[in-house]
């Protein structure tokens, strides 16, 4: 597998890393290995779920953001937030005090990402109705998720609704709404403030399309705790009496980044499956057996979908109730006033633009199972991890530096590991005196670090 699949926005540093294997142990996908006593990532395996970077206990796994002071390279700067920003915040504060902070620091609009689901609902529908033949479609929204599926099951990649994101459309929309209104693209910036590490590597590598509308990302922990600050200590106000002008968001709009938010939209027999071993799990089935009349699946990376993602500062079930109740509010004074209080908004006035580049290209699988571009070699390959795995004791202990037994096997055939990295085989080479003891402890040394073998002077 030459090349590399996929832009990550999770970074190891090797200089804080202790190799304690507690990344590797969580990884969903096999991605991370222990040599020299770091941990490495095997680039073509990882899907950016940020599982290792909460298993870390030393802080060596980091999440990358783009600098918050480009923002001023551009005369019009676009804070695009998803409706997890705001129930990240106590009840008590407002959408508005969220967006009059984010403009003293710089933005000049705040625009709510979930906005694009009013164009986005009508065409995953359409798209269903037209599309039966490949059911269950699924959602695109996570792209974890795609890419879970681009690597691991790559016999579904059909199956992805070809349609982007909310984000996406809210982007494409500001920007041409800003250009309609006479400023130059290139005075342009639309920043997302974003959940997840996964969207940054949306952002930089998108899948399905050439580039993304989305000119840099900045992590929503960052954002938040400027935030906060400054509404805490009474700044807001104190640099700008400018007030946002900011459309309202339906409720489902609200709760669309949320578990079941696409799922409660769509027509037909629906799921809505969160946390990435879960959807691991399902799609095993769904592989292994026919289809059992499901038409849309909604998969989410995270425990409790974006509200669990790893850049999110707030306990993830009170976000969610703070965002069913800012929906039950808008479905309440709508209601109430017997019109549509929550209007769709002017981005609706933009759909025939929008839904004319609202699709995307053929997701690509990028099968990790793969073994070599070329079929004759692949199959040799693999009959050599077969081979390989009747030597090895299949307990997935993960001494020798690798994941599990197959994974170790796999490293073998692909040059990059040796058998007598195994503990047990180490030990039964000992047993026949095939390996003296020194050299069992020099290959433990290369994968787990001299340091660790090191007699301390508790004196």
């Amino acid at each position: 597998m030459d090349g590399k699949y996929f832009h990550h926005a999770l970074k190891f540093r090797k200089d804080v890393c202790i190799g304690c294997s507690h990344c590797m142990n969580v990884c969903p996908t096999q991605a991370i290995r222990i040599r020299g006593g770091k941990a490495e990532l095997k680039d073509n395996f990882c899907v950016d779920c940020g599982k290792c970077y909460r298993a870390c206990p030393v802080g060596a796994i980091i999440v990358e953001q783009d600098d918050f002071n480009q923002i001023f390279r551009y005369k019009q700067r676009v804070a695009l937030i998803p409706s997890i920003l705001l129930a990240q915040f106590p009840e008590e504060v407002s959408l508005t005090q969220v967006s009059s902070v984010l403009m003293e620091l710089g933005f000049t609009h705040v625009y709510e990402v979930e906005h694009g689901v009013e164009v986005l609902k009508d065409s995953m529908n359409k798209h269903i109705g037209e599309h039966k033949e490949s059911r269950p479609l699924i959602s695109t929204f996570c792209p974890a998720i795609v890419r879970l599926i681009q690597v691991r099951f790559p016999t579904l990649t059909d199956n992805l609704i070809l349609l982007k994101p909310a984000l996406d459309i809210a982007a494409s929309y500001y920007s041409k709404m800003l250009q309609d209104q006479g400023h130059e693209s290139e005075d342009i910036g639309i920043f997302y403030i974003t959940p997840c590490a996964a969207k940054i590597a949306a952002v930089k590598s998108p899948v399905g399309q050439e580039d993304s509308p989305i000119t840099g990302v900045i992590n929503m922990d960052f954002i938040f705790n400027k935030v906060y600050t400054a509404v805490k200590q009474g700044f807001i106000g104190k640099n700008t009496c400018q007030l946002p002008s900011l459309d309202p968001l339906k409720a489902s709009g609200v709760m669309w980044p949320a578990t079941s938010g696409e799922a409660a939209h769509m027509a037909g027999r629906t799921l809505a499956i969160d946390e990435i071993s879960n959807v691991i799990e399902f799609l095993e089935q769904l592989e292994n057996e026919e289809n059992q009349g499901i038409d849309f699946l909604e998969l989410r990376a995270c425990d409790e979908s974006c509200a669990g993602g790893i850049l999110t500062s707030s306990n993830r079930f009170y976000t969610v109730e703070r965002m069913r109740k800012r929906a039950a509010r808008a479905d309440r004074k709508e209601k109430e006033r017997n019109y549509r209080y929550v209007n769709p908004g002017p981005i609706v006035k933009y759909r025939e633009y929008l839904e004319e580049s609202i699709f995307i290209s053929k997701v690509q699988p990028r099968s990790m199972d793969k073994l070599d571009e070329d079929i004759s070699q692949a199959m040799k390959k693999m009959k050599r991890v077969h081979e390989l795995m009747e030597l090895l004791p299949y307990v997935d202990c993960g001494i020798c530096g690798s994941p599990k037994c197959s994974s170790l096997a796999e490293d073998i055939v692909q040059g990059e590991a040796e058998i007598i990295q195994c503990i047990y085989v180490q030990r039964r080479m000992e047993h026949q005196g095939e390996m003296p003891a020194k050299q069992s402890l020099e290959i433990m040394q290369k994968i787990w670090g001299r340091e660790k073998f090191e007699i301390k002077d508790n004196d």
